[in-house]
């Protein structure tokens, strides 16, 4: 008996997977304000009457963070960063509270020029008086030797709720990149905390003592313990369910666009010969260019509860989500009280839907049902400009998917698979607008929790090599062992597949799950003089994303 659970802005999905069969689904609203009893009465409705002894798996997912950085409501966080000479800081500044400071790691991960104490404490006081609790560090080459990063975290350890560590985000030396997953991470971790509280809690209610997973953005889960340090790791985990729900059965197309439409973003993929699109370097939330593991994805604040505003003659669509339609009982007129109104569905008040558009009608000087057609198609308009502009940027670069280079391949959607709670409104109109086959998903409602159930156990492992100082280090472990000058890169993969093993199975993998993959080898000498002194290796392996055999 599977289990999965996706929270999104709008509702949590709900399912309950049984023999490869959907066996129950429930959709309840999600309140913002109190979670926990948001998480709480939708496990309450999917286990009723079913023995907790019996669930083999739970795996959950979110948009909670994506929808917090989407609409900028993330906490504030101070940021300070370590870079040493060679480039101006400033130039890759994140957040309000921004703080450069002098010290200095180099590559070969020598500490050249220490930190000063007073520089911190000065940075603290700043954030302190700013009210802000999370602190993001970040050190140049923390990840050749993280000493630097360790000092600060123990000098600001009693000061702030958490302090984040760059090194142990990501092992990848791109310095920019490292900021702003960093500090993306502690930006959301108020927002997961509080959601992983709420579902330890539900959890507890229920007598559940079996460990949940969480999905990731590449499409692979994390323990949800794990996940309190890296929530980052999370911030696409609604999309990249979606993504794993529409695996299951995709149309047969040489390339599809899968459109998630939820009732705050709308979140797009591109599957390949039924192969999602893979972003190898990390992928790019709002104006963030980070270090996240993904599937090659775009968010965009148009989804059924969108605020529908006019602004002159011209109707706009979101990014803002006020509250549920007025259909609903919700403050402002959404694209969902238009489709209402145009009797495309059944469900909420219809009378409160029309006064929502007349809201609308009035300003633009037509009948609140040509309003409610204006604006059903203004969204739909707007979610294929997206996908467009999605796919322009895509085939400006090299195309991977999740097993391999696609080289010189051009991206030419052919069809659409419309998942989400207004798939079956939106496919047809979709179809119209584009000319392209539109297919609506199994389930649409719940194709996100059926993902998430679904979705295998992965997780990676950077392994760095210095034979000259005679060390191999692997940051997102915090793991450093001494090596021999005569240790070779074959040596390192062995290493790296043993590491990767273990931190697999302590993850939550199962023994026949793990499906390894070197996703990035590097290998240079080191020369002093004409003399060779050393080696210095870099290699990756990961758990392959994919659906659990069972």
């Amino acid at each position: 008996m599977l289990v999965g659970l996706d929270v999104g802005g709008t509702h949590v999905d709900v399912v309950l997977v049984n023999h490869g069969e959907v066996e129950e689904k429930v959709k309840v609203p999600t309140q913002s304000d109190n979670l926990l009893e948001s998480v709480l009465s939708a496990l309450s409705a999917i286990l009723k009457n079913k023995s907790p002894e019996k669930l083999h798996r739970l795996v959950l997912s979110t948009t909670l963070g994506t929808n917090a950085i989407v609409q900028g409501k993330v906490d504030p966080v101070g940021v300070i960063v370590v870079s040493g000479p060679g480039i101006d800081p400033e130039e890759f500044s994140v957040g309000d509270h921004y703080v450069p400071i002098t010290g200095y790691v180099d590559h070969r991960g020598r500490e050249v020029k220490p930190i000063k104490r007073v520089e911190v404490l000065n940075a603290a006081k700043k954030f302190e008086k700013a009210g802000i609790r999370q602190v993001a560090v970040i050190g140049k080459f923390s990840v050749r030797n993280p000493v630097q990063e360790l000092t600060i975290r123990e000098i600001l350890k009693d000061k702030f709720d958490h302090v984040c560590l760059g090194h142990l985000i990501s092992g990848n030396l791109n310095f920019p990149r490292r900021i702003a997953t960093t500090y993306l991470n502690s930006a959301v971790q108020p927002i997961h905390t509080n959601f992983f509280n709420s579902v330890r809690d539900s959890l507890q209610k229920h007598r559940i003592e079996k460990i949940p997973f969480i999905l990731k953005a590449d499409g692979g889960t994390l323990n949800l313990d794990a996940s309190l340090e890296q929530p980052v790791q999370t911030i696409l985990s609604g999309p990249a369910a979606s993504i794993t729900g529409a695996l299951l059965d995709p149309p047969d197309s040489p390339t599809t666009a899968v459109l998630d439409i939820g009732g705050t973003t709308t979140d797009m993929a591109i599957l390949v010969d039924k192969v999602p699109l893979f972003e190898p370097l990390g992928i790019k939330i709002d104006r963030y260019n980070t270090l996240v593991r993904s599937f090659k994805t775009m968010s965009v604040g148009i989804g059924g509860d969108s605020v529908v505003r006019v602004e002159g003659d011209r109707i706009t669509i979101g990014p803002e989500r006020i509250g549920p339609a007025m259909a609903y009982g919700g403050p402002r007129p959404t694209p969902t009280d238009a489709i209402i109104t145009l009797g495309l569905s059944a469900d909420g008040n219809r009378e409160k839907a029309m006064e929502g558009m007349k809201l609308v009608a009035d300003k633009i000087g037509v009948s609140p049902e040509k309003a409610a057609a204006q604006v059903f198609e203004k969204t739909c308009s707007e979610i294929l400009t997206a996908l467009n502009r999605m796919v322009k940027e895509i085939n400006k670069k090299p195309v991977y998917t999740i097993k391999e280079l696609l080289t010189g391949y051009q991206v030419d959607v052919k069809s659409l698979l419309v998942v989400g709670g207004p798939a079956p409104y939106f496919a047809s109109k979709l179809c119209e607008l584009s000319e392209l086959d539109a297919f609506v998903a199994e389930n649409p409602e719940v194709t996100n929790a059926i993902g998430a159930a679904c979705a295998r156990t992965t997780c990676a492992v950077t392994v760095f090599v210095d034979t000259e100082q005679g060390f191999l280090l692997v940051p997102e472990m915090d793991y450093k062992e001494r090596v021999s000058q005569t240790f070779t890169r074959q040596d390192a993969i062995g290493k790296a597949y043993s590491l990767l093993r273990k931190k697999a199975l302590a993850l939550g993998c199962s023994e026949n799950e793990i499906e390894m993959e070197l996703v990035e080898e590097m290998e240079f000498n080191m020369v002093r003089g004409f003399y060779t002194t050393g080696k210095n290796i870099r290699v990756k392996a990961q758990i392959k994303p994919g659906i659990i055999t069972a």
